[in-house]
């Protein structure tokens, strides 16, 4: 792998940037320090460039909001169109009434529309408001909802937030209604809401998003759905429609305008309007060429089926790939947990070795054979079968290259110091 340049960029690069980049899973801690294209100057429908001129496939897709693809000339023209007209105004543009019209008419619990820029923004807003509407200060919450204080310090990575913070938030174990209801039996009549993703590793069982909502509103606290995620990758558009359940809030962000910074929260309209009786404000909330790239984004998907042919793909990449690792009989120590947000690979220890080196040993393999996996296939429209197939050869001998490795247990030589680390434990 020829990266010299990027190697001495990423160097200049610490000396002003903490972990040289502005998200976590995007830094050093997520990949090797060294052998991965730290600068990426072009992209191109499933393919990026780094500033080496290494060619990569991309499967992380800048962790999920890409989810037509780079570049696409259909998109770049509504945002540039818009530029032309300029990006931030005195008073509201048009297109702010467009969006939020259309999001009322596609999203089950939209009756009204408020916009951010990230998932931390529509989350945070969300909670507030349930605390103010029930004068309430407690949460649960369920799976990842971003960096806010609020909810960080239920993660391994709660370091300085303040005790009196913690106190307010209370984590409950998706699929086990148990766990929720204890909270409100210790906590009667104290609960604002509760936030979740309605799914992420797993699929709910049991009617359990639906008991969710019952327990919140037997006991006065609203129910939050964080589709950060699953919005645009369920059904056509959401997880709550496929799930058939309609929440009090919602938070989408993510794949919603294919990559600009653009994030919502949305709700009924009774919650919605009382936005008008507390701070919900930011200078740059009403930046126009978002919402040109959100609505172009959501015409494209609806013109070409989006969600059907990212499935149809997806499907079969899953099979070729758990096919390959039957065929090396790796299937016991790693495996595939699908859905149609994102495909996320679990590890188990193998031998002596332990399941972040087989992970680190993998991505290696697959990165030297130009690919870019973090630990999921964050799938897009634009992963066509010939970009698979590509994908399924390279995987294969990936694979074999482990299982060698494997049984010559040679892991921890290969990679020796270049063992990656788990940013935090959540999920």
């Amino acid at each position: 792998m020829k990266n010299a340049k990027s190697k001495e960029l990423f160097e200049k690069a610490l000396k002003v940037i903490p972990l040289w980049t502005q998200t976590f899973s995007k830094s050093y801690l997520s990949y090797y320090k060294w052998d991965i294209p730290h600068f990426i100057e072009r992209w191109e429908w499933a393919y990026v460039w780094d500033i080496d001129g290494n060619k990569y496939i991309d499967y992380i897709n800048g962790l999920l909001p890409v989810i037509i693809g780079y570049n696409i000339k259909e998109i770049n023209e509504k945002i540039i169109d818009q530029l032309n007209k300029w990006i931030i105004f005195t008073f509201s543009h048009p297109i702010e009434y467009k969006l939020s019209k259309k999001l009322t008419e596609i999203i089950p619990c939209a009756e009204m529309v408020r916009f951010w820029k990230s998932g931390s923004d529509a989350t945070t807003s969300a909670i507030r408001l349930a605390r103010y509407i029930t004068n309430r200060e407690k949460v649960a919450v369920c799976w990842y909802h971003w960096w806010q204080d609020w909810y960080i310090w239920s993660t391994t990575r709660k370091w300085w937030v303040p005790k009196c913070v913690q106190d307010l938030t209370l984590r409950f174990e998706y699929n086990k209604i148990e766990s929720l209801e204890k909270i409100f039996i210790e906590n009667p009549w104290e609960i604002s809401c509760i936030i979740m993703e309605p799914m992420n590793v797993e699929f709910p069982k049991n009617n359990f998003l639906h008991k969710v909502k019952e327990l919140c509103h037997n006991n006065g606290a609203l129910f939050i759905l964080d589709e950060t995620i699953t919005w645009f990758r369920f059904d056509l558009w959401w997880a709550q429609k496929y799930f058939n359940i309609i929440p009090d809030l919602s938070a989408f962000w993510k794949s919603m305008a294919n990559g600009m910074p653009l994030s919502a929260l949305v709700g009924k309209t009774q919650y919605m309007q009382k936005i008008e009786e507390i701070f919900f404000s930011w200078t740059y909330l009403w930046e126009t060429l978002s919402m040109a790239s959100a609505l172009a984004s959501i015409e494209f998907m609806e013109k070409y089926n989006l969600h059907e042919e990212i499935n149809n793909n997806w499907l079969y990449l899953r099979e070729n790939i758990n096919g390959l690792l039957q065929k090396y009989w790796l299937n016991n120590f790693i495996e595939i947990v699908w859905h149609n947000s994102w495909q996320i690979f679990t590890f188990k220890d193998i031998k002596d070795n332990k399941a972040i080196q087989i992970k680190s040993f993998l991505q290696k393999e697959l990165m030297e054979k130009w690919i870019l996996w973090f630990w999921t296939f964050n799938m897009s429209y634009s992963h066509m079968k010939d970009i698979i197939n590509e994908t399924i050869y390279i995987f294969d001998i990936s694979l074999n290259n482990l299982k060698n490795a494997i049984d010559s247990n040679a892991i921890i030589e290969i990679i020796w110091w270049k063992e990656i680390s788990d940013i935090f434990k959540v999920r």
